[in-house]
C-alpha cells in the first residue's frame, strides 16, 4: 500500500463564509500520487472549517458565490446567526477559553478577543464535519459527473490563510 500527501494553502475572505472550490486541486494530487485504486481523503485541520461534497452550480451571485452556496448560508444564517457582539447569544469562548487563546504563543493568532466571537463558525463546522472521503477507482476520484469537493471556511472574522490537506492511500 503506497500513502501520499499534500496540503494546499487556501485564503479566507474574512467577510462571509469562504467557499473554496478544491475538486480540480485534489485530481491533480491524486494523479500525482500514482495510486489507482483506494482512498482519497480531504481534511481540515481547523476547528471553523468544513469539506464538503456537492453538486457544482454554474450560476452565482454578485460576490461569485454558486446559488447553492448562497441557498445553504440563508438556511444557516437562520438557525445559527452570526455572532456580531458578545451579547450572550452564544457562551463560546467564556473567560476561561479567552484567556487561554490569548495567551497563545502563535504568531497567526491575533491578540484581539473580536476576531474570537465566533461561536457560530464552530457549530457550522460540527455540523458539516472536517473531511470527506472519496474512493478511487482506475485512478480517478468516484464523484460522479457533476460532483465536487468544497472546502468552507465559516469564520467571518478576519483573513487568514487555512490549510486543507489530502491523503491518498492505496495500490
Amino acid at each position: 500500500m503506497s500513502v501520499y500527501k499534500e496540503t494546499l494553502i487556501l485564503r479566507s475572505n474574512g467577510q462571509r463564509p469562504t467557499y473554496h472550490n478544491v475538486t480540480k486541486q485534489v485530481k491533480e494530487i491524486v494523479e500525482k500520487s500514482g495510486i489507482q485504486n483506494g482512498i482519497c481523503v480531504v481534511q481540515s485541520q481547523h476547528t471553523t472549517c468544513s469539506v464538503i461534497f456537492e453538486e457544482f452550480v454554474h450560476d452565482t451571485d454578485f460576490n461569485g458565490d454558486e446559488y447553492l452556496q448562497v441557498d445553504l448560508n440563508r438556511i444557516l444564517d437562520r438557525i445559527i446567526p452570526r455572532e456580531l457582539t458578545d451579547n450572550m447569544q452564544y457562551r463560546y469562548p467564556g473567560p476561561k477559553h479567552l484567556q487561554f487563546l490569548m495567551d497563545l504563543d502563535d504568531p497567526q493568532f491575533p491578540k484581539d478577543p473580536g476576531t474570537i466571537l465566533n461561536g457560530d463558525a464552530h457549530i457550522r463546522g460540527s455540523l458539516f464535519g472536517a473531511s470527506e472521503t472519496f474512493v478511487l477507482e482506475g485512478g480517478k476520484l468516484l464523484t460522479g459527473a457533476v460532483g465536487y469537493v468544497y472546502f468552507i471556511d465559516w469564520d467571518q472574522n478576519r483573513v487568514r490563510d487555512r490549510k486543507c490537506h489530502v491523503l491518498v492511500m492505496g495500490e
